[in-house]
């Protein structure tokens, strides 16, 4: 199954798994548990804004991971910032990457909202270098829209 066909599935099994009657936790640990089923990343969790100077970790599936990220570090803390998605070829030469494990090579992060204000990112690292491109932004911001659902 190529790339695209594995995001409309993941996508299509998403809708019907986000549950508005449960903790967002509930929702944040299925989803990433449902994309690490799927795909082969690294690491895939949410950083989510629990102060306002750092994000803190959330639900994730992968290696022990940063607890605190505060704006403007790293690619998350950035996409805190700048409140847009990053796409990362090589994290090594991303300025100020914050390197919670050296077998990370590649990145791409989303900012997620609740009620059109940010409320936190998803995190989504690879074990190859380039591995991210457009296909897993748009992809991976159709899951974030129903995600963002059952946080407003």
């Amino acid at each position: 199954m190529n790339k695209s066909a594995k995001y409309k599935a993941v996508n299509l099994q998403l809708s019907g798994l986000m549950d508005r009657d449960v903790h967002w936790i509930a929702n944040a640990a299925n989803f990433c548990s449902l994309f690490a089923d799927h795909f082969d990343f690294f690491w895939i969790g949410f950083y989510y804004k629990i102060d306002p100077s750092y994000l803190e970790l959330g639900p994730f599936q992968g290696p022990a991971a940063c607890t605190k990220i505060h704006k403007g570090k790293g690619v998350c803390g950035h996409v805190w910032q700048e409140g847009k998605a990053q796409i990362v070829p090589n994290v090594h030469r991303f300025p100020g990457h914050i390197a919670c494990n050296e077998e990370s090579k590649s990145e791409i992060v989303l900012p997620v909202f609740s009620n059109k204000k940010f409320w936190g990112v998803l995190d989504v690292d690879s074990q190859y270098f380039s591995y991210f491109d457009n296909e897993d932004l748009v992809g991976l911001q159709k899951a974030l829209a129903t995600f963002e659902k059952i946080l407003s």
